[in-house]
C-alpha cells in the first residue's frame, strides 16, 4: 500500500467517524427535545439480546434476538410512528428493570405500557395474564374462563402468542391444562428458563 492509498483510507475513516458522530448528536438533540416517537434499544440478557421499543406512552415491544428486527421496525412505523430512533437514554428504565428481573432483584415491573400494537382482545387477555403472580402459573382454559369465554382457550393461546411485550407482560406463566409448557412465541426453552427463574415449584420440584 502506497502513501496515497493510506491517506485515502485515513480520510474515508475520518469521514465515517464524523458522520457517525453527527448522527449521534442529532439523535441526542432529538431525544432531549422530545422529538422521538419510538425509541429503540438493546438489552443483554440470559435469553440473548433483547430488542426494546419505548414510546411516550410506555414500553411497546420486547423482542428476542431471533426475531426480524427490520420487520419489527416496520411494525412500529405502521402501528406507532415512522419516527423510530435508537436511543439508549429513552430505553434506560426498561433496560434497568429487565436487568433487575434477570438478576433476581425484581418480581414486578413498574413500567407504563403502550398497548397500541395489540388488538382489543389481546389487551384483555394480557390484562388478565398480568394478574398471574410471579412464581405461579395458570392455564389457557382458566384464563378464558376469567374472561367469560370458557370456550375460547385456543383464541386466548393465539392472543398470548401475539404478545408484543413478553417478560414484562408475563405470557410465559400460562401453560397447558396438562402442565406442559406449550405455545410460547419466544420458544419453549425461553419459557422454561423464565419459569425456572421465577421458581415455580409445581413445575420443577426439587
Amino acid at each position: 500500500m502506497n502513501s496515497t492509498e493510506l491517506r485515502t483510507m485515513v480520510t474515508v475513516a475520518e469521514a465515517r467517524a464524523r458522520a457517525r458522530r453527527a448522527d449521534d448528536l442529532v439523535r441526542e438533540a432529538a431525544d432531549r427535545a422530545g422529538l422521538i416517537d419510538v425509541a429503540i434499544g438493546v438489552v443483554d440478557s440470559p435469553l440473548g439480546e433483547l430488542f426494546v421499543a419505548v414510546t411516550r406512552k410506555g414500553v411497546a415491544c420486547v423482542g428476542f434476538d431471533d426475531q426480524d428486527r427490520a420487520a419489527l421496525e416496520d411494525r412500529f412505523a405502521d402501528g406507532l410512528s415512522p419516527r423510530v430512533v435508537m436511543s439508549s437514554r429513552a430505553t434506560d428504565d426498561v433496560r434497568k428493570q429487565l436487568d433487575e428481573y434477570f438478576g433476581g432483584a425484581r418480581r414486578d415491573f413498574d413500567l407504563a405500557v403502550d398497548h397500541r400494537l395489540m388488538s382489543p382482545f389481546v389487551r384483555k387477555v394480557m390484562a388478565e395474564t398480568a394478574k398471574v403472580p410471579y412464581g405461579e402459573v395458570s392455564t389457557y382454559g382458566r384464563l378464558a374462563t376469567r374472561l367469560r369465554h370458557p370456550e375460547a382457550a385456543r383464541a386466548v393461546g393465539a392472543a398470548l402468542g401475539s404478545n408484543p411485550i413478553p417478560i414484562v407482560l408475563p405470557c410465559h406463566r400460562i401453560i397447558g391444562a396438562s402442565g406442559k409448557l406449550v405455545g410460547y412465541a419466544g420458544g419453549l426453552q425461553r419459557k422454561e428458563f423464565l419459569l425456572r427463574l421465577e421458581g415455580d415449584p409445581t413445575l420443577f420440584p426439587g
